[in-house]
């Protein structure tokens, strides 16, 4: 948020992110097309009806209500151009244009390093997540993970207070239950960041977002224990598309616990053995990752003047409910990119298109 921004703009921001089918993607091109979110409010029935549907912003007094709920929860607002923005989280295409936050906000300033795995893990990842976060904040990073049993729990505990827990639930809501004390203490001593609104209970959904957050903050995520169906094999894909390190600690092939890790090592991710192995990694990272775990995916050059002057391009024979990349819809449609973001962004606001991983989109079901 730049000094200039006025309560009305920061309460119509948070209004746009609220009101259906807007997400980080739909709000940063309505934000690019129309200038404040003041206007993207106000341009919103007409875009919903361009894309076929009646549409209506979230009301007035829900917004009302949420910002009195994170005032009495002692969080704070923060938007994705404000200077205390995390600038690694910032070069994300779906950074979340607002998090909520409590405790030290320059935490996220720092190197940090992400730390994921298995919430049933063994005693022995248990104590050796423990000790890798320990030795990590020690040597000058700062360890993010999302607060879940397990891994997840005894790296935030060996890093305190250097470390940043990213949630998947409201700022006000403690889960899993059994980590309620551990959530205040990262909250009092370290940095909680919540994308969802308050008072938000956790679903399915909510968890591979707060996936991309863990790994859009840091140089790289460690990836200590996890099975090959594992949510911690998320955040290792999201970190590789975002061009971050992909690092695993392997285990024992008889182990299924050991499998997800072991995958990922042979699948490119780079084999570590002890805390030095992940500084010395981070440390030198020049942007071009020494991991070669997934490729990032493509990226569409438009500038925000373009969206503020394009027309929608004709999509209607090209989409259906198969996803498709929206780089191929550029190319079989002839025109610029900013024309078929533009048509996406109305089938979206009309609640009639999804958008998926890796950049591709299909026509809701």
């Amino acid at each position: 948020m730049s000094a200039s921004l006025s309560q009305a703009e920061a309460f119509a921001r948070i209004r746009l992110l609220r009101s259906p089918n807007i997400g980080p993607v739909s709000y940063a091109m309505l934000l690019q097309r129309f200038g404040t979110a003041c206007a993207a409010l106000d341009a919103l029935p007409d875009l919903g009806k361009r894309g076929g549907r009646q549409y209506r912003a979230a009301p007035v007094d829900r917004i009302e209500r949420e910002i009195e709920a994170v005032r009495k929860s002692g969080a704070r607002y923060l938007f994705h151009d404000q200077p205390a923005y995390p600038p690694l989280l910032a070069e994300i295409d779906s950074a979340p244009p607002i998090l909520t936050w409590r405790g030290n906000l320059a935490l996220a300033q720092e190197p940090c390093v992400a730390m994921v795995g298995a919430r049933n893990a063994s005693a022995a990842a248990v104590k050796l997540a423990r000790e890798f976060g320990t030795a990590l904040a020690n040597a000058g990073f700062t360890v993010v993970s999302g607060l879940a049993r397990g891994i997840d729990g005894a790296a935030h505990e060996g890093a305190l207070p250097t470390t940043i827990g990213v949630i998947a639930s409201g700022i006000d809501i403690a889960y899993p239950p059994q980590h309620a004390d551990l959530q205040d203490r990262i909250a009092d001593e370290g940095l909680l960041l919540a994308e969802q609104p308050p008072g938000t209970e956790p679903r399915g959904s909510h968890f591979p977002s707060r996936n991309r957050i863990i790994a859009g903050l840091t140089l790289g995520t460690l990836v200590v224990e996890a099975a090959p169906k594992s949510g911690s094999l998320i955040t290792a894909r999201l970190a590789g598309e975002a061009g971050r390190e992909v690092m695993a600690i392997p285990g024992s092939p008889l182990d299924a616990r050991s499998q997800g890790c072991n995958k990922l090592i042979r699948e490119g991710a780079v084999l570590i053995q002890q805390p030095e192995d992940v500084a010395e990694l981070l440390n030198t990272f020049d942007g071009i990752p020494r991991s070669t775990f997934r490729e990032p995916v493509a990226a569409f050059d438009y500038l925000p003047d373009d969206l503020a002057s394009a027309e929608p391009a004709q999509l209607a024979d090209l989409l259906s409910t198969a996803p498709v990349g929206v780089d191929e819809l550029i190319r079989q449609s002839g025109t610029g990119a900013a024309a078929v973001q533009l048509a996406l962004l109305e089938l979206e606001i009309a609640g009639r298109l999804d958008r998926h991983a890796g950049g591709k989109v299909s026509l809701s079901a």
